[in-house]
């Protein structure tokens, strides 16, 4: 299916502040140089913000992750669940229409979904609040037929059940997730055959379906402002004030140069399974290697070698198990990263001025 952008644009966007926030705290997951790794959260969010994606809206996201348009549009038109066009204002309606799905009445539900929203798929609505259209297999095939409606499952449909939800979203209700003929889950339909011990009555709905119930945010726009914003990765609260200051042409985030990013990092103790490298005060006269040559080595922790000692591949070449054992643990914030990545074989070839298939790509770009 060809894919276009929409013959109707908006001449802005911007995410909302909390949003915005949000958005700076994902691209934190990433190493230095990677933020473009938080394309898909970045354009989901924005997505989440409007309905839909429009092309400021991916240019946006592609500017804040010193991507190329064309690539940032790349990712949003080969992903189905990104929306290119305007949904309904209340919900954008997705019926599975997959074998199971279609053996037991998705054609009845888009009979429905034609008759009481739009004739086609992708059209809204004459009121503005409803679209709809038709999907490949969303998974949940014994509740077959389903819909995927705003974030959540309505399974075991009937034309006539689906009807009245239409018409309850229309309303401003926002009818339970879940199973709509009286199943918990997705358990036999005549009952238990098995598990027949299962107590199912310490909450009222399925997990999936009370989570949404409680969060009550089923077909809700996401504005940032719903849970705490944090970045558990850290082990800490994003930080609200400042944006990751970027290279515009060069692609990668630049590294801090503050006092406290350049201090010597505070190292622990050598265990009888650990043995501190020979380190050096300061590069040899030629001037340091480029570390970064090395596939796992970004600007940061580049930076952090440097901080302890290490400027050259011959060095890292050299280290023992005991030695990559006692650097790994004294590697702030990127623990084991050494035996990950096999940094010692990767600067051997480096050291002996051979290249390996990262190298090559590295110097290249």
């Amino acid at each position: 299916m060809l894919r276009r952008l929409h013959h109707d644009q908006p001449d802005h966007f911007a995410f909302t502040p909390d949003n915005q926030k949000w958005a700076e705290a994902q691209m934190t997951k990433y190493p230095e140089g990677r933020q473009a790794s938080a394309i898909i959260p970045l354009l989901w969010r924005a997505q989440e913000q409007e309905g839909w994606l429009s092309q400021r809206a991916i240019e946006t996201v592609a500017e804040m992750l010193d991507m190329a348009y064309i690539r940032a549009l790349e990712v949003a038109t080969f992903y189905f669940m990104f929306q290119l066009q305007p949904v309904g204002s209340v919900a954008h309606i997705q019926i599975c229409g997959t074998t199971s799905c279609m053996i037991c009445g998705a054609e009845d539900l888009v009979a429905v979904c034609k008759e009481k929203i739009a004739p086609k798929p992708h059209q809204i609505s004459a009121d503005g609040k409803l679209s709809w259209e038709e999907v490949e297999c969303l998974g949940a095939c014994s509740n077959a037929p389903m819909a995927q409606i705003g974030k959540d499952y309505y399974e075991d449909l009937t034309a006539e059940k689906f009807g009245q939800m239409i018409d309850d979203f229309r309303a401003g209700e926002v009818p339970v997730p879940g199973p709509q003929n009286g199943r918990f889950a997705s358990e036999p339909l005549k009952g238990l055959s098995s598990l027949e011990g299962f107590d199912s009555g310490k909450t009222k709905f399925n997990a999936s379906a009370q989570l949404a119930t409680d969060l009550n945010d089923t077909v809700k726009r996401i504005d940032g402002t719903e849970v705490p914003l944090l970045t558990p990765w850290q082990g800490k609260p994003a930080n609200r004030t400042s944006k990751p200051k970027t290279k515009a042409k060069q692609g990668h985030v630049e590294a801090d140069r503050s006092p406290k990013a350049t201090a010597k990092p505070e190292l622990t103790s050598a265990s009888p399974t650990q043995k501190k490298p020979r380190t050096m005060k300061a590069p040899r006269k030629a001037g340091a290697d480029d570390l970064k040559l090395i596939k796992g080595v970004g600007l940061k922790l580049e930076a952090l070698l440097q901080s302890m000692g290490f400027y050259h591949f011959d060095q890292i070449a050299k280290w023992s198990a005991d030695e990559i054992a006692w650097v790994d643990d004294n590697l702030e914030g990127f623990k084991g990263r050494v035996s990950r990545d096999d940094w010692v074989s990767q600067a051997k070839i480096l050291a002996d001025g051979g290249e390996t298939p990262f190298s090559a790509r590295a110097k290249k770009s």
